[in-house]
């Protein structure tokens, strides 16, 4: 990097294609940045990112968890009570009552939903005319998690062409860091919502309105749709993000993808690499109730602190000297990709199922795949760092340009 260039800026589409030098820069020379342009903090190595995600204590996710949010935004989303934006105590009440829809025997028997669909859209682009100019994030990576997402709340099959069409005017805004785009498409979703909790009241099922249903007047209506918009703006860019960059990595290091081939039994480690490198959340803010004094910087009370977790991940100080390269065989057994402690992810089982599934079923059906990084295209938004497109083939021969 040149010497005047700034140690960190948000970044955004095409500027996340290869941020791990300004990264490395970050951690080298200034762990606890202060960037002036904005009056906010970043937190870069893995031990400093790690411990003040536990710390909720001192570092408090009620004022939300982007580098700068407007009053007007946090009043919106205040009146939902979203569970990012809670704080032990009513943040671990809260999660206790909805963690009863994401045990590890219900994500299980979401495997054999997960593992049709992907096998049917695998199907449809497999066809040579299709497998050599085939978008796969909007073939395949795109529309998965949102399946998954529609299958833990409880939207009926009829109803999914229009939680789709929600889901993705939600996610491209929140992934821009604004709560308030999207804002149609957010009023008809909790529309849908404030009908489909009246249903679930009546004859509730085994998804997580349902479980929050029965839970009375300990949640509010209000806090039910705060979930669900939750659920859509997160869950889907994180399984997304995920799988696009997995294809990219697999695609560079043929001989990666040449051992999971003859070790399939890797499959579960390998995701968990790939969940390190990829970190399709790069960061989220909190803001500081004391002040804080860390790797020879000072922290005010009551500032905005972004937690780099696409930095930390790649700390050598944490994974050795060889932090950016592409391990199947390292098997992590610390990442901050779904953060850590209190607010870790409460659907990090499901994405990581994802993963697994994916992998499993296109390294079966299209060892010799291919993904063009260089032709695709990075989603807008300073937080997730994701593909909105990806050329694929299922074979070298099938795309010149990809040769």
């Amino acid at each position: 990097m040149p010497d005047d260039a700034p140690l960190f800026q948000p970044r955004s589409g095409e500027s996340w294609r290869s941020p791990w030098a300004s990264y490395a820069e970050l951690r080298d020379r200034d762990p606890v940045h202060h960037v002036e342009d904005g009056d906010f903090w970043v937190l870069s190595r893995f031990a400093d990112v790690y411990d003040a995600a536990r710390d909720t204590a001192t570092y408090s996710s009620a004022r939300g968890l982007t580098m700068t949010t407007g009053e007007a935004e946090l009043d919106l989303v205040r009146d939902f009570q979203p569970m990012v934006m809670m704080d032990p105590p009513d943040h671990t009440a809260f999660r206790r009552m909805v963690g009863r829809g994401f045990t590890p025997r219900q994500v299980t028997e979401l495997e054999p939903q997960v593992r049709a669909f992907v096998r049917a859209r695998l199907e449809a682009i497999a066809e040579p005319a299709a497998g050599a100019g085939v978008d796969i994030v909007s073939e395949l990576l795109k529309p998965l998690p949102s399946t998954v997402v529609a299958h833990y709340l409880g939207v009926p099959d009829e109803d999914r062409p229009r939680f789709d069409v929600w889901t993705d005017a939600i996610v491209a805004g929140t992934s821009a860091g604004s709560p308030l785009a999207g804002a149609t498409a957010a009023a008809e979703m909790f529309g849908y919502f404030s009908e489909l909790i009246e249903r679930r009241r009546a004859d509730p099922g085994e998804d997580t309105i349902s479980q929050l249903t029965r839970a009375g007047d300990d949640v509010s209506v209000l806090q039910m749709l705060g979930f669900a918009f939750t659920m859509v703006a997160d869950g889907n860019d994180t399984t997304t993000g995920l799988l696009g960059v997995s294809l990219q990595l697999l695609t560079e290091h043929p001989d990666q993808r040449r051992t999971l081939l003859g070790r399939p039994e890797l499959l579960p480690d390998a995701v968990e690499e790939l969940l390190r490198l990829a970190s399709p959340v790069q960061g989220l803010a909190r803001t500081t109730t004391r002040a804080v004094e860390l790797d020879g910087g000072r922290i005010p009370t009551g500032s905005r602190v972004l937690l780099l977790y696409g930095a930390a991940n790649r700390d050598p100080r944490e994974f050795g000297p060889d932090a950016d390269e592409l391990d199947v065989e390292r098997g992590p057994r610390r990442i901050l990709t779904f953060s850590h402690g209190a607010h870790h992810c409460l659907g990090a089982a499901a994405a990581r199922l994802a993963g697994r599934v994916v992998l499993e079923e296109l390294l079966a059906a299209a060892p010799e795949f291919i993904v063009d990084a260089e032709a695709g295209v990075f989603a807008e938004g300073h937080y997730v760092r994701r593909y909105a497109s990806l050329p694929f083939a299922t074979v070298p021969q099938a795309s010149p340009s990809m040769r």
